[in-house]
């Protein structure tokens, strides 16, 4: 087979998979805006988009910083976001007039006159480079590689949102996906997690990801369960990690509450959430509660105490600030959060917090911790089961 003919077989199949998306010149939409809107804040550009590469044209699903009366679509070959389809990730272009690829280009000579792009392909159910997440600015920049991974996540959004209808099995394998691929490095602690969906999939998920001196951890729970609880999972997920670089759990929690509240109320829907960050130095877990409330400290000195929460679940209504908490995990203590589906693997009461305690206490591994509590989700589990166990070495 010739190039050509090979590109001709790939447009035509990259083609069928966006038409079988039906969103092609579709209205705006709010899940869509939002996500636009959060990307041009937290990179601080002047302009993102959700871009769709059509036969000939570049149509685009959503933007901020474009005036409402500038056109939606524009020629596929003076497209950036046209490359971006090539270059199987993210393509990032410091300075478009010194890019001899782009440095010709009618939107680099004359309006908007563009200096900075950085685009993320998204893909269709099959891998179809479809279009790109991407972000513009009149001004030359660099694009460090924590902004290209987090452009990447909220690429990952919108492609959960633009495959909103895959099949149940695919929507598993992409929550699975979700979950964290390896534990963090942090010398002196154990880490683990477990998430057993009582379906194929569910709403419950928990993260972790390096911050700083430390790590990020995050246990979340979805009302609902099943794809719809999934999606807002994984949306959960990503504007999360979007703030990963953001001061203070408090603000993360913030601006996660401003971006998902609306569309949760919407939803009819709401979040419990534990987010927290570990200073891999001190032991200081600083934290944010948001009607979860299932978060024990197991301490070394035979105590235990349970982290209160200050807020009500995302979704809920709640305008107070958000408040940051601190606890210090010791040497030998152990810090464990577990979904509301730990607790019917006891009594389904809040008392099951001490059976949750005592296993704990009494494994030797965080590991050890997870793997009994998700033996018994294996045994009877009728809501989705979470757990993740962070432990710091010395005497118990």
């Amino acid at each position: 087979m010739t190039a050509s003919a090979i590109f001709q077989h790939t447009e035509l199949t990259r083609q069928r998979a966006l038409d079988d998306l039906h969103i092609l010149d579709t209205a705006p939409e709010e899940r869509f805006d939002r996500i636009t809107r959060l990307v041009k804040e937290l990179f601080h550009v002047q302009i993102a988009i959700i871009s769709l590469i059509d036969h000939d044209r570049q149509w685009n699903k959503s933007s901020a910083g474009i005036e409402p009366d500038q056109p939606l679509e524009y020629p596929r070959s003076s497209a950036f976001c046209d490359s971006t389809i090539d270059a199987c990730g993210t393509l990032i272009v410091p300075d478009a007039r010194l890019d001899p690829r782009f440095r010709d280009n009618i939107y680099v000579t004359g309006e908007p006159g563009i200096r900075f792009y950085a685009g993320h392909v998204l893909e269709a159910q099959g891998g179809e480079r479809i279009g790109a997440l991407c972000v513009f600015d009149t001004v030359p920049r660099e694009f460090s590689a924590l902004e290209q991974n987090l452009l990447r996540d909220l690429a990952f959004w919108v492609q959960n949102e633009l495959n909103a209808s895959q099949e149940l099995d695919q929507a598993a394998a992409v929550q699975h996906g979700l979950l964290p691929k390896k534990l963090v490095s942090l010398p002196g602690f154990e880490v683990a997690g477990a998430c057993s969906p009582s379906r194929a999939v569910g709403g419950d998920f928990y993260d972790w990801y390096p911050v700083g001196e430390g790590a990020a951890f995050t246990l979340a729970d979805v009302m609902g369960k099943g794809v719809g609880a999934a999606i807002i999972a994984a949306t959960v997920r990503a504007v999360l990690r979007a703030g990963s670089r953001l001061d203070g759990v408090a603000e993360v929690a913030r601006i996660a509450a401003a971006t998902l509240d609306p569309d949760l109320d919407e939803a009819g829907s709401f979040v419990t959430l534990f987010h927290a960050r570990l200073d891999m130095d001190t032991g200081v877990v600083s934290y944010v509660d948001a009607g979860h409330g299932l978060t024990l400290v197991v301490h070394a000195d035979g105590t235990t105490e349970r982290l209160t929460s200050l807020r009500l679940p995302l979704g809920a209504g709640d305008d107070s600030p958000w408040q940051e908490q601190t606890v210090v995990l010791a040497p030998g203590s152990t810090l464990v959060s577990v979904s509301d589906g730990v607790l019917d693997l006891f009594d389904g009461t809040l008392a099951s917090l001490d059976a949750v305690d005592r296993l704990v206490r009494g494994a030797p591994t965080a590991q050890n911790a997870v793997d009994s509590l998700m033996l018994r989700a294996g045994l009877s589990a009728p809501d989705d089961v979470t757990v993740i166990v962070i432990r710091r070495a010395g005497e118990r």
